[in-house]
């Protein structure tokens, strides 16, 4: 005879655990403390076996049949109804283990061991800031292009092109790592291609024209300023290396004895080695008096501890009247890459590698950092002469 609710809700416990059969295997038992409990009978391959449905009244006698049917339908099919809720069980924990955010810190943990540490925070603050919000709690290997795409367009409406690209590219190379990992089927961002704006690629503002270097050369060495800033508007053009790579560079990398600065670059996360001409090591010399027990080369006024500014450099020149259109801390390279070649008629290859670019032999393979170091020590001072000869120029 099947159960009605009232009967149900009548039911006492008593000194043992009572079973009130319902139909197709359905009771409910009723344990001596009061709780009540669904369970389905079944037999499989032979054998007799119990399956819970819940807890009575949270899992009314409606909603317990239905569970039964699901299961029965399950038992009919050869499929034992207890291994698939265990198997159901357990795909729901991986997908929780497995969300986008989680997949993301995964790699970016194993990233950390190649790049530098300012490439390592940019990524991870583009993925905290816009991508996790949006897409993080969500199972990895159900999140739609749409979906990605939307946190793109959200950056796109802002009028960040640029940054919604990075972003965009960034949550490809989780993507592509959970697909590696068999968390994911595959990259939902390889569907976006062209889905954004183009960014309009914009220039460093640099003087390319011999003529017009003594004057720019004149200004930055007249700054008046603190002596930190004066040496690093001093060393910018006759080092030409990347911005953030100056204004972080360290004593322990700098050899004054051997006339070399050895890091790694902030862009490829390679080794690299810049040969330091007379001029360049003399302003370091006068500078290791002031931030020589410090960490960092041109370190801040208050303590060593921090290196200047980023924007230091580009401030001291527009102090100087030297206009963001005309040059930038960027703009050194350009310079330098330009005459070198064009006017003092230094090898391409040279050039390249000291603008710690990648410079491949002709089997393809990327040469190491010492490769024509020999050489480039003597472009590097012919560099320094030139610019001196420039500026002492106008002196006369």
């Amino acid at each position: 005879m099947a159960l009605t609710d009232s009967a149900i809700r009548a039911a006492k416990p008593a000194g043992k655990p009572i079973r009130l059969f319902d139909e197709g295997g359905l009771y409910l038992e009723v344990a001596p403390s009061g709780g009540k409990w669904w369970r389905l009978k079944y037999r499989l391959l032979g054998k007799e076996k119990r399956l819970s449905l819940g807890v009575y009244p949270e899992v009314g006698l409606k909603d317990a049949r239905a569970r039964r049917d699901e299961a029965r339908k399950l038992v009919a099919a050869g499929t034992d109804p207890s291994d698939a809720r265990k198997a159901a069980r357990l795909a729901g924990a991986d997908e929780a283990a497995n969300t986008f955010e989680a997949l993301a810190r995964e790699w970016l943990t194993l990233k950390a061991k190649e790049w530098v540490p300012s490439h390592l925070e940019k990524m991870t603050s583009r993925l905290e800031l816009y991508a996790f919000p949006a897409i993080g709690k969500r199972p990895i290997a159900t999140i739609t292009a749409s979906e990605v795409l939307a946190v793109s367009q959200k950056l796109q409406g802002r009028g960040v092109i640029s940054t919604a690209h990075r972003v965009q590219q960034a949550c490809g190379q989780v993507f592509r790592y959970a697909v590696a990992t068999a968390r994911a089927n595959r990259d939902p961002v390889s569907d976006l291609r062209g889905a954004l704006p183009s960014v309009r690629q914009k220039h460093f503002a640099a003087v390319t024209d011999p003529n017009a270097l003594p004057a720019l050369l004149t200004a930055l060495h007249g700054y008046a300023g603190g002596p930190v800033v004066r040496a690093a508007l001093k060393l910018a053009p006759l080092l030409f290396v990347r911005p953030g790579e100056l204004r972080t560079m360290e004593w322990a990398h700098v050899d004054l004895c051997a006339a070399e600065w050895r890091f790694t670059t902030s862009k490829t996360n390679s080794a690299h080695i810049v040969p330091l001409a007379t001029q360049a090591v003399e302003v370091l010399r006068e500078l290791q008096g002031l931030t020589g027990r410090g960490k960092y080369v041109f370190a801040t006024a208050r303590g060593g501890s921090r290196p200047m500014s980023e924007n230091g450099v580009l401030m001291a020149m527009r102090s100087l009247g030297i206009g963001s259109d005309e040059m930038t801390g960027h703009g050194f390279r350009a310079t330098a890459r330009t005459i070198l070649d064009e006017v003092l008629g230094f090898r391409v290859d040279w050039i390249e590698h000291q603008l710690a670019h990648a410079v491949k032999d002709a089997n393809g393979r990327a040469y190491n950092r010492t490769a024509h170091l020999s050489g480039r020590r003597k472009m590097m001072q012919a560099w320094a002469d030139y610019l001196d000869g420039l500026r002492n120029r106008t002196a006369r």
